[in-house]
Order: C-alpha cells, then structure tokens, then sequence
C-alpha cells in the first residue's frame, strides 16, 4: 500500500510539473548586470505578456535594484510603471556572451517562436528613457571569465 501511494504521488509530481511547464514553453534566461533571471514563456505568447511576467519577478526579487557588477556598488532600478519601455537583445555569438549584443526588433504582439528565439537561449535586456530609440540600448551583462575566477581565487598582484 506504501507502494502505491508513493507511486500516486510520483504520478501527482509529474501531472502538476507537466501542467506547469508546457511543450511549447522555452526557457529563457534573461541577462541584466551580474543577473541571470530564468523564465519559461509559452513560445507562442507575446511579449507584452513576457515583459509583464519578467517586471513581475524583477520587482518581487530585486525591490533594491539590479547589480551592474560584482565590484560596482551601482545599481539600475527596476521600474515601477507597467508601461516601461523593455528592449531585447540576442547575443552576437552564443558562445561567446562577451563579443556583445545586437537589439532584436519587436512590436508587442510579436511572439518569441516567430522571432526566432530558441529554448535556453540567452536575452540581454534593458530599460529605454523617454526619448531614447532602439540603437540607443546598451546591454549591461557582465560576463565573467576564467581569468576573473583564478584571480578570485590566488588574489590579484596588480
């Protein structure tokens, strides 16, 4: 009987995950500073709804801000008005987060499959002022390297 109720229990764990995170859901990982915010998104939702859910969580886990860099003490406020601007961009190189970024140009209706995002892809994003255009974005995504994790860990010379 033991048995059988562990099984129930597997097959309710499997029914509530399976409900959760859906086929056609991506996981996205979402770049700012030294932030790396995991989302699902349904791959054929908007992303009016994308950047409602990820101004969600940014104000749910960062009330203070968010970190530039791991030796900055700045911080970029997360936004209060639901009708900020958020720009998206997609690495230059996969591989490579550090050769940079380019702006993935989006209406609000646009959805992440017909943009051409990929599951686990890498979205650097940013905030736009009043005023300032797409080309103006900087993605701020500090990208740590190997060098910084030796010198972390013998102590810097310099």
């Amino acid at each position: 009987m033991v048995r059988n109720q562990r099984n129930h229990l597997l097959d309710l764990h499997t029914e509530i995950a399976q409900s959760q995170v859906d086929a056609t859901d991506y996981s996205i990982r979402f770049k700012y500073g030294v932030h790396t915010i995991l989302l699902f998104v349904d791959s054929l939702q908007s992303f009016s709804a994308i950047n409602k859910s990820l101004l969600e969580v940014l104000r749910e886990r960062f009330p203070d801000g968010l970190k530039i860099s791991p030796t900055l003490t700045d911080v970029t406020p997360v936004p209060t008005s639901d009708d900020v601007r958020i720009v998206y961009g997609l690495p230059n190189n996969v591989n490579d987060l550090g050769q940079g970024w380019k702006v993935l140009r989006i209406d609000d209706d646009d959805k992440p499959v017909s943009k051409g995002l990929k599951d686990n892809i890498p979205v650097a994003f940013a905030f736009l002022a009043d005023g300032e255009e797409l080309d103006d974005a900087q993605f701020l995504v500090d990208v740590p390297t190997l060098d910084d994790e030796y010198e972390d860990e013998l102590g810097s010379d310099s």
